[in-house]
């Protein structure tokens, strides 16, 4: 499992049950770019924005939101 956080959230992406179907990278390709790397920029987008994670058919994406610092 790798991890890609700030702040405010964590994205997590397991490569081993990515299907590569790229829904991530066409829905949101200032976060999700395989010619960079790391690949995955939580700061490419807002937080709500990040949330297309959802749409990964395999489930190969996961995020978390983060609590602020109280």
């Amino acid at each position: 499992m790798q991890e890609y956080r700030n702040d405010k959230l964590v994205v997590r992406y397991d490569p081993a049950i990515c299907i590569h179907a790229g829904e991530c990278v066409r829905g949101l390709p200032s976060v999700f770019n395989l010619s960079r790397k790391p690949w995955i920029d939580v700061n490419g987008a807002s937080g709500a924005a990040v949330i297309q994670v959802e749409l990964c058919p395999s489930g190969a994406l996961s995020y978390e939101l983060l609590k602020k610092a109280q």
